[in-house]
C-alpha cells in the first residue's frame, strides 16, 4: 500500500490494574481483530508499519507491556514482572478495549505472553501468528545456554546478564543476528530501544523478566499439547538470521499442527525490520482464510 494511502494509527492509553497501558490502534472495530504482542526490548512501535498496511482491512491493536515502550513502569517492589502477570494484564487489556474475539500475532516475548492468554481464554482465539516467537526446544539458539547459570544462581550472575542485555552491542545484535545485509537495518531501531532499556528502573525490570523466562521453557510441553489439541489456524513467519530463536523452532510447529503454514524469510529476529511487505502480505492472506472458515 503506498504511504499516501496508509491507514491512520491512533496512539491511546487505558488503565489496567491501575497502570496506564499505551497502545496503538488501526482500523474499524467492526472488522476482524488482530492483537499484536511485542518482543524485548521493543514495544508496539515494532508493529506501526504493519498497522498502517493492514488497518484498511482489519482492526489491529498493539499494546505496550507494563515497563515497556510508553506504558507506565511500576516499581518492581510493588509490581510483579513475571510472564504470568504480563499475560494477566494483557488479558485485562483486551477486556478494557472491548476485543473479545481475535487473532493473536506474537513476536519473541509475545509468544509466552500470548500462549498464556490463549490457554486461559481459548474461546477468544481465532488463530495464531508466530513471528520468531518460540515455543519449542529446537528453536533455542546457543545464547540460551548462557542464561542457565543465571537461572541457577541469580545473585552471582545478574549484574553481568543485565549489563549485556542493556548494551548497545547486544541491542543491535538482536536485530541483525547473522544477516550479512547489515546496511538494510536502520540504526534507530536499536538506538531507540537502547534508550528505553537504560531508563531508571529498567535494570531490575529486565532482570526479573529474564530470570522468569525459565518458566516459559518449563511450559513448552503444555503449550505444545494445547496446540496439538486445538489445531487452530496457525501462521509461522520466521527471520532466518535470528540467533536467539533458530529456524528449527519454526518448523517444529508442524509436529503438533501439520496444517500450520510456515514461511522462512531472509530477515532477522524482528523480521519486519527488512521484510515488512512480506509479513503484511502473508498476514493478510492468513486473515482472509481465518475469516472464511
Amino acid at each position: 500500500m503506498p504511504a499516501a494511502q496508509a491507514a491512520p494509527v491512533a496512539y491511546r492509553t487505558v488503565a489496567v490494574e491501575g497502570v496506564q497501558i499505551a497502545y496503538r490502534e488501526a482500523g474499524d472495530a467492526s472488522k476482524p481483530a488482530i492483537v499484536l504482542l511485542h518482543g524485548v526490548p521493543s514495544s508496539s512501535r515494532m508493529y506501526d508499519g504493519l498497522l498502517r498496511k493492514l488497518g484498511d482491512r482489519y482492526h489491529l491493536i498493539a499494546p505496550d507491556y507494563p515497563g515497556f515502550g510508553n506504558s507506565e513502569a511500576p516499581d518492581p517492589a510493588s509490581f510483579s514482572y513475571t510472564f504470568d502477570h504480563l499475560a494477566a494484564v494483557m488479558q485485562k487489556f483486551t477486556d478494557a478495549v472491548g476485543v473479545t474475539r481475535y487473532v493473536l500475532l506474537m513476536q519473541d516475548y509475545g509468544a509466552p505472553v500470548g500462549m498464556r492468554m490463549a490457554i486461559a481464554r481459548p474461546a477468544a482465539i481465532q488463530g495464531l501468528v508466530f513471528q520468531n516467537g518460540n515455543v519449542y526446544e529446537e528453536g533455542l539458539g546457543a545464547m540460551w545456554a548462557k542464561r542457565k547459570p543465571f537461572w541457577t544462581d541469580r545473585a552471582a550472575y545478574e549484574k553481568e546478564v543485565v549489563a549485556v542485555h542493556q548494551s548497545v552491542a547486544a541491542t543491535r545484535a538482536r536485530h541483525i543476528g547473522d544477516d550479512p545485509a547489515v546496511e538494510a537495518y536502520d540504526p534507530d531501531l536499536w538506538m531507540d530501544e537502547y534508550a528505553y532499556l537504560n531508563r531508571p528502573g529498567q535494570a531490575r525490570i529486565q532482570a526479573d523478566l529474564i530470570y522468569d523466562y525459565q518458566t516459559n521453557l518449563a511450559a513448552y510441553p503444555a503449550w505444545q499439547a494445547w496446540l496439538k489439541q486445538r489445531q487452530l489456524p496457525t501462521l509461522v513467519v520466521w527471520g532466518k538470521h535470528d540467533l536467539a530463536f533458530t529456524v528449527p523452532g519454526a518448523h517444529a510447529f508442524r509436529r503438533d499442527n501439520p496444517a500450520a503454514e510456515v514461511h522462512i524469510l531472509d530477515g532477522g529476529h524482528f523480521v519486519m525490520d527488512t521484510r515488512l511487505d512480506d509479513v503484511a502480505r502473508l498476514t493478510a492472506a492468513f486473515m482472509a482464510r481465518v475469516n472464511t472458515r
